[in-house]
């Protein structure tokens, strides 16, 4: 079997790199195997993994739970984490040259984070959501302190229309001086979902123009809804 870092390394980046450029997402098919998502679930109700749990429905985020983990990471969230990083560098740099945006992110992974512990953002932001029946997740942006990283992943873990029906993933799109634009994605099982933090560039008459994005999860109406979030810098709490 492949390690999760070359599965990464031989997927068609320049493809990738095109549809993010052309839509602030991309769906990475069966990345993952059937095993290693099984697993990602099995240990959900492992107290020791995770740093604190989140009822969303107290803060008014949504209907479901989420669990930060803590660091270390396991080994294969590791490895994503590190291993798929430098090819989203290369996108986030680009886009802050079209956005004439004064930031260059490092190549390496642990370089971003030096920067985000030197702003006292010491905690990890990888975390596991489970929706139960009814559970969704209020649109939003996830940014955790000043130093960001402007791409993020999530990693399927349930397989829709068999796992559970609804709770299709959801972007909207804020164009400067017109309406919101929705965007309802279905990945499977097995895939991962690269999308933009809060914006990506785009192209107008007059050049290239920021448009802010947010992110959520609609209505499941059945079953159990398992994702977990790759979130590349850490956070002040």
């Amino acid at each position: 079997m492949q390690t999760i870092q070359s599965r990464i390394a031989s997927q068609n980046w320049e493809s990738i790199t095109e549809t993010m450029h052309q839509n602030g997402f991309s769906i990475i098919p069966n990345l993952l195997t059937n095993e290693e998502c099984e697993d990602l679930k099995f240990d959900y109700d492992n107290p020791n993994s995770y740093r604190k749990t989140v009822v969303m429905e107290r803060y008014r985020f949504g209907l479901g739970e989420y669990k930060y983990f803590n660091y270390p990471l396991p080994d294969l969230i590791q490895n994503i984490r590190t291993s798929i990083y430098p090819k989203l560098a290369h996108i986030a740099n680009a886009w802050m040259k079209a956005l004439n945006i004064n930031t260059i992110f490092p190549e390496k992974h642990e370089e971003l984070l030096k920067q985000c512990h030197d702003n006292n953002q010491l905690k990890a932001t990888v975390l596991i959501l489970k929706y139960g029946k009814c559970g969704f997740n209020t649109l939003h942006q996830d940014l955790y302190g000043d130093v960001y990283f402007p791409i993020q992943i999530v990693l399927f873990l349930s397989e829709p229309d068999e796992d559970f029906t609804g709770g299709e993933f959801v972007l909207t799109q804020q164009t400067p001086r017109a309406q919101s634009k929705a965007i309802v994605l279905k990945p499977k099982k097995r895939d991962i979902l690269v999308f933009t933090t809060n914006f990506r560039p785009v192209i107008g008459t007059k050049g290239y123009h920021r448009v802010n994005m947010k992110h959520g999860v609609s209505e499941v109406h059945s079953g159990e809804r398992f994702t977990l979030g790759i979130i590349f810098h850490d956070a002040l709490n």
